[in-house]
């Protein structure tokens, strides 16, 4: 829907113009739930440090970059030809670099959260090189799919309850699926 030329939604169309829209924005359109879960979420609890953002979203070939960066329907079709998964180079070289760059900037103590998927290597093994025992993730991940952790991060960030982590290094992460989440709160 994003890439079709014709299309006249707000999104699609600023895509196409020369400034843009939020990859924020486009990635939450596109997973709907789960990354929408994740910003709102790294939002709510994230925290900076001297010359690192404190929220970086994963590219598939730009390495990590501020939700804030800005992308032409061009970006978005070069993102498409680059398969995360496959170990390719386009991938793995500038999320490397960024990474190591981030590390090189964060204080020796700090600690890094990963929202993204735990469950596979295409995340983890990259970041997990660069800063070890310092990858965390939310433990409430274990045994969840992408939309339980997206409803959940969504309903943590709403709470202002931020949730427990744990090093992603040497840590169970794939598991028995939890209860589904109940319903939320209904707000007054």
């Amino acid at each position: 829907m994003l890439l079709n030329p014709r299309a006249t939604f707000s999104l699609a169309v600023r895509l196409r113009e020369p400034d843009g829209a939020e990859i924020g924005e486009v990635f939450s359109f596109l997973s709907k739930l789960y990354f929408r879960g994740k910003l709102t979420y790294a939002r709510e609890f994230a925290s900076a440090a001297d010359g690192v953002p404190p929220i970086l979203v994963i590219t598939t070939d730009r390495g990590l970059v501020p939700p804030e960066t800005r992308l032409r329907r061009d970006d978005l079709e070069q993102f498409c030809q680059v398969d995360i998964s496959s170990g390719d180079e386009r991938y793995l070289a500038p999320l490397r670099r960024d990474a190591n760059a981030a590390a090189a900037n964060l204080p020796s103590d700090a600690g890094v959260v990963l929202l993204g998927s735990i469950a596979t290597g295409k995340y983890v093994d990259a970041l997990l090189d660069v800063f070890g025992e310092r990858l965390l993730f939310p433990s409430d991940f274990v045994g969840r799919g992408d939309m339980s952790r997206g409803g959940l991060l969504l309903r943590s960030a709403r709470e202002g309850r931020e949730l427990g982590y744990i090093p992603v290094a040497g840590a169970i992460r794939r598991g028995k699926r939890p209860p589904k989440l109940g319903p939320a709160a209904r707000r007054p």
